[in-house]
């Protein structure tokens, strides 16, 4: 398996409020509904290969899920793919919720 970038959540932050990178939930839809990084995107089973097929793959890439591990597998295979910047979020998005609390979108 490719050796996957882990990045911290304050990083995530610095990422997301500057817009410097794409952030992806590869969590469950219901959980993505409740509660998720602002401007995250959802990806799953139906949405992956149309979003693979029409992204910048030189753009910075943040993975997340639940604890931070499935991140990491899904983070290998955007990097199979072609993706050349991509990173995991060490703890997930329970770490998020700990420490950035408001700032959660719900769908």
């Amino acid at each position: 398996m490719t050796s996957v970038n882990e990045i911290d959540v304050q990083k995530v932050k610095e990422l997301e409020e500057n817009k410097s990178a794409t952030i992806i939930d590869i969590r469950d839809s219901k959980s993505y509904e409740s509660g998720h990084i602002p401007n995250s995107i959802h990806l799953n089973d139906d949405t992956i290969e149309l979003f693979i097929s029409n992204n910048d793959k030189e753009k910075p890439m943040v993975i997340y899920c639940y604890h931070g591990i499935s991140s990491q597998g899904a983070a290998a295979y955007f990097l199979e793919q072609g993706f050349k910047n991509v990173s995991s979020m060490a703890g997930g998005f329970e770490v998020w919720r700990t420490i950035f609390p408001g700032s959660i979108e719900k769908v």
